[in-house]
Order: structure tokens, then C-alpha cells, then sequence
């Protein structure tokens, strides 16, 4: 189940409880919303996840120009 693993808050959140925390387990990524652990969370293939960080990090550069 998602929710066992060990999930991580992005630094930048300011610790403010504002963001989605990540999961990475031997089959799936899972995302959740810190306001509510106890919710839904969203799983992705890693090959799906690292498609996805790929492509943000990616705009991040492409408009930090």
C-alpha cells in the first residue's frame, strides 16, 4: 500500500504543510497531498515519474533564461 512508505516534503515547501509529499517504492512513486495523509494518493510508474521530472526541471532551465 502507498501510504507504508517513507514520504518526503519538498524543501522548498518553507514548512508551511503547502505541498505534496513523494514515496518512492520498489514498483511505484506515490504522491500525496501533505494537508491530508491520510487521502488519496496518486501512484506512477518510475519511468512515468522520471519522465515527468525530467520535462519540469527541463521548463524549469528553458525560462530561468
Amino acid at each position: 500500500m502507498v501510504r507504508d512508505g517513507v514520504w518526503r516534503t519538498s524543501t522548498r515547501s518553507g514548512g508551511e504543510g503547502n505541498c505534496v509529499e513523494v514515496a518512492g517504492f520498489p514498483e511505484s512513486v506515490g504522491v500525496r497531498d501533505s494537508k491530508d495523509r491520510q487521502g488519496p494518493a496518486l501512484t506512477f510508474t518510475p519511468s512515468a515519474w522520471t519522465a515527468f521530472i525530467a520535462s519540469t526541471r527541463a521548463r524549469q532551465s528553458h525560462t530561468r533564461r
